[in-house]
């Protein structure tokens, strides 16, 4: 039977203990000439994983999301890169518009394309909370641009324009604990980016903050149609943003500590 073409495409997915995800994101880019995986030092299966399914894998310490994910632009061969998470797939018909885009090649005044992120918790399309239609650019011309962000990383182009694709990337979420998980994290380096800026939170921020975020996601954002999971979503992401300042105001009585 014979194969199928590549296209002249890197992918890019950074990892740290991703061996539920790896091998099925792996597989939904088997289109590409090239994958690129940065490794965080996982201490489980995912950096054999990635290896046996054909991925080029660097292990190095983390550095932020931005910054790694330009680690491993730099590490590409081609000049098309596609940057995807480890619990993101890209469906087939997507596969099919990237095949379009490709033949013969991107207008040349187009450098970054945008798609649309499907966001998947307990098997349900989460159309609330903000997290439709969530676009985001993941496929760009790494001369054209670079990553930039600790936190919610993006890619800043320098020149050319973005098209917006209706194509679709799949992201799965494997439970509250996952969404419990990131947003502590998050809110852990936002918290970091501040104090290093020198911003400060009054008492107030934090209440505020949260308060509002869970207000917007809930009822703005349409969370209270989605059930019990529509709330949990409304609930973390007022969470994160309450946390977000709370720990830049523990960052601060810390240094107040010491001197």
């Amino acid at each position: 039977m014979k194969s199928m073409p590549k296209l002249p495409i890197s992918v890019v997915i950074i990892t740290k203990n991703e061996e539920e995800n790896i091998a099925d994101c792996l597989k939904s880019v088997s289109f590409a000439e090239e994958v690129i995986v940065i490794d965080s030092e996982s201490t489980d299966n995912t950096v054999e994983i990635a290896k046996s399914l054909g991925a080029k894998v660097f292990i190095e310490k983390w550095k932020g999301y931005g910054r790694q994910k330009q680690s491993g632009v730099e590490k590409t061969k081609n000049k098309w890169i596609l940057s995807i998470d480890a619990d993101e797939r890209i469906p087939p018909e997507t596969v099919e518009v990237l095949f379009s885009l490709f033949n013969p090649y991107p207008e040349e005044c187009i450098t970054a394309f945008s798609f649309c992120r499907k966001n998947i918790l307990h098997g349900k399309w989460m159309k609330c909370c903000g997290w439709w239609p969530d676009r985001v650019v993941r496929l760009f011309d790494k001369t054209a641009g670079k990553f930039e962000g600790m936190v919610h990383e993006k890619w800043v182009i320098s020149r050319g324009k973005v098209r917006h694709l209706d194509a679709v990337i799949m992201h799965y979420h494997s439970g509250y604990f996952e969404i419990l998980q990131k947003m502590n994290n998050y809110s852990s380096i936002s918290a970091k980016e501040m104090f290093k800026k020198g911003l400060k939170a009054p008492l107030w921020k934090p209440f505020f903050h949260g308060m509002w975020m869970f207000f917007r996601s809930y009822f703005l954002k349409k969370g209270f149609l989605y059930g019990f999971d529509g709330f949990i979503i409304s609930f973390c992401n007022g969470l994160g943003r309450f946390f977000k300042y709370a720990k830049l105001r523990e960052l601060w009585k810390e240094v107040k500590k010491k001197t």
